[in-house]
């Protein structure tokens, strides 16, 4: 294995794991699907895919096994969480009754409230207010949603959108942990690059 190889944690409800995997290989970067703990030893960076409800996938992943190795690996390697994978970093979810997350960056994961129709779904833009390496370049792109809840965090928003008057948080950065709330596999060329940054962190 290079010293480049990125781990996609497939937990049982991602959904959407081999194209984000075929999105990462594209933008040059090796992938270990990530089925059991043992699998975390030589990946020197982590993705956190998913699609569905907060509860079921912290749950998926006690039961594959994989949440204390998670924790433990994503103190020191440079971690994305994509959509449900950026809202599992949070302290809290609020999706089926109260679940604890990975709890990384102080926030929660809560239902938009919105003057528009939820889920939020398709193509919007991203104002980076907290400009980093994961986003450079991608300043005034558009990246592809599809999304009911919304992380609500005050310390580490890098990025805002704003959807019918509603400013949510599309992307955090805390040290080496990056969150997405769209979906960089869905999202073209946009996508590709933000794949390509995350390669050469």
């Amino acid at each position: 294995m290079s010293d480049n190889t990125i781990g996609l944690v497939n937990y049982g409800i991602t959904g959407n794991i081999h194209s984000i995997k075929k999105a990462v290989e594209k933008a040059g970067g090796k992938v270990k699907i990530i089925n059991k703990k043992e699998d975390f030893v030589d990946v020197s960076k982590i993705v956190i895919p998913g699609v569905g409800s907060f509860k079921d996938a912290m749950e998926e992943l006690r039961n594959d096994d994989l949440l204390d190795a998670l924790k433990e690996k994503i103190k020191t390697r440079p971690t994305l969480g994509i959509c449900l994978g950026m809202q599992i970093l949070s302290t809290l979810g609020f999706e089926y009754g109260k679940t604890e997350g990975l709890d990384v960056i102080k926030a929660e994961a809560k239902p938009m409230i919105v003057d528009g129709k939820v889920p939020h779904v398709g193509f919007n833009k991203i104002d980076v207010i907290k400009p980093n390496k994961l986003l450079d370049g991608l300043e005034n792109e558009e990246f592809y949603f599809m999304h009911s809840y919304e992380v609500v965090n005050y310390t580490d928003i890098a990025s805002l959108t704003d959807y019918n008057g509603h400013k949510f948080v599309s992307s955090i950065q805390k040290n080496n942990i990056y969150g997405v709330q769209f979906h960089p596999e869905k999202s073209r060329e946009a996508g590709i690059k933000l794949f390509k940054n995350f390669i050469e962190l």
